[in-house]
């Protein structure tokens, strides 16, 4: 068994990777500022399934380059996930997204790099790296946008185009970890994520779309699309990342140095509310009021992730189709409601 640390392992994704991890018997370190709304919940869930002796809680900040020393003391996996997640915070608070997501991840690697047992550590970078590729031509189609082009999605070969603060901040974090590999040997891999959704999502309306859509009609609170609700994104379960993570773990060597394009792909791609909403109304039984603003800055009209490559590498490709998923998903939000009180 493997010593491993997770940063954000108090958040949507963390707190589903560890408890995976401690299934598996694995020595596990949470490094977490527990800022993020619904972490308590999650560590508390995690204390529920494995008790409190199965890890360490470190309640601290990636600013805090002595803390993450403590944390990635010996570790052989790192997984960092965590950071500023939201591009409308980044434009309003753009000093705060690049040192949470910027400098944190700088911090993250030399923790690694200096106290680490020859670590593995896996980046949870974003599709956003690609910013808003005005060169790709797009249609539009009668519930969603589309690419003219790109049958498969978008490759990792794609131009970097960062935009907005949110975009620059991670896809600083992105080369960083790439380049740790070529100049200091650290194997990193960077997972270049599309929209991951699934249990212990406390999604909000700047970030989480799918678990957001979900508990705000659920709890009868207003929808507000921003765009035309054609928007059409690529999503991927919790379940599926989390074994394209395991998969490179297992094949740390391999993958050192590589980047890779993860979400559901083409065969896992709906708009967000043009085909989405119908989905929602199907499961709530009624229909789901929403309103519709502005688009947003840096917001693509399409994003589908070209998964080819992580599948011809590493054998992996999504299980849970989005049908599945998102039933799962709204049954789980329907199923927990006081964990939702507070929104």
């Amino acid at each position: 068994m493997a010593r491993v640390t997770i940063t954000g392992g108090g958040g949507f994704i963390g707190s589903n990777l560890a408890n995976r991890l401690l299934q598996q018997g694995h020595e596990l370190v949470i490094f977490d500022n527990m800022s993020r709304s619904g972490t308590e919940a999650n560590i508390a869930w995690l204390r529920e399934q494995h008790g409190d002796e199965r890890f360490v809680l470190a309640r601290a900040d990636l600013r805090d380059y002595e803390a993450l020393l403590r944390a990635c003391e010996g570790a052989q996996q790192i997984y960092h996930l965590a950071g500023q997640v939201a591009v409308t915070t980044s434009v309003s608070n753009p000093r705060a997204d690049f040192e949470a997501n910027a400098l944190g991840t700088f911090n993250l690697l030399e923790a690694a790099r200096h106290v680490g047992d020859d670590p593995f550590v896996l980046y949870a970078s974003t599709n956003k790296v690609y910013g808003g590729m005005e060169a790709i031509d797009v249609v539009e189609q009668e519930t969603r946008y589309a690419y003219a082009d790109f049958p498969y999605g978008i490759p990792e070969t794609t131009p970097l185009d960062f935009h907005s603060p949110y975009g620059v901040s991670k896809g600083c974090g992105d080369q960083y970890v790439r380049d740790y590999y070529r100049i200091y040997g650290l194997r990193t891999v960077v997972m270049r994520q599309s929209c991951i959704y699934g249990y212990r999502q406390f999604g909000i309306e700047d970030q989480g779309w799918v678990a957001w859509f979900i508990i705000a009609a659920l709890k009868g609170r207003q929808i507000t699309i921003y765009g035309d609700g054609k928007q059409a994104r690529d999503v991927l379960f919790v379940d599926d990342l989390l074994d394209a993570y395991e998969s490179a773990a297992a094949n740390s060597d391999r993958v050192a140095g590589q980047i890779y394009n993860v979400g559901g792909g083409p065969d896992n791609a709906m708009s967000i509310w043009r085909e989405f909403g119908p989905l929602l109304e199907s499961l709530m039984g009624d229909a789901v009021p929403v309103i519709y603003d502005d688009w947003r800055p840096g917001d693509q009209p399409v994003y589908i992730s070209d998964i080819r490559k992580i599948g011809r590498e590493l054998g992996w490709r999504p299980k849970i189709g989005v049908e599945e998923g998102i039933t799962r998903l709204f049954n789980w939000v329907r199923d927990n409601q006081p964990l939702f009180a507070h929104l």
